[in-house]
């Protein structure tokens, strides 16, 4: 396993996203590994959402995108999401990765320099 900063931190994230079709997903998803913004995108087939917005309560289909990046090209992904995503406020939650194998954390640091 690999720490920085001996507190279970590699440097590397997970970010998560939804998108409302496959088209919107394939699109950002592409761009943000084009951009060298992230390593990786997972897309995985639509689920459905539950949520309340502006006072209704929505059930809709949804992609939800896993990103893997670096934690210093985060700042630069989240404003490309910003800048790409259909929605109004869309969903960019980042999680730290604390541990994994050392040559994939390595290759995701690699791919987003």
């Amino acid at each position: 396993m690999t720490e920085a900063s001996g507190q279970g931190r590699t440097g590397a994230l997970l970010v998560f996203t939804t998108l409302p079709d496959q088209d919107s997903a394939t699109s950002i998803a592409s761009a943000l590994v084009e951009r060298r913004l992230a390593a990786c995108v997972n897309i995985l087939p639509a689920g459905t959402s539950v949520y309340e917005w502006q006072g209704e309560i929505h059930l809709d289909p949804e992609h939800v995108l896993i990103i893997k990046c670096s934690e210093t090209r985060f700042a630069r992904l989240q404003d490309t999401l910003l800048d790409l995503h259909p929605y109004e406020l869309p969903e960019i939650v980042a999680v730290p990765i604390s541990h994994g194998l050392p040559d994939y954390i390595n290759w995701i640091k690699e791919s987003t320099s």
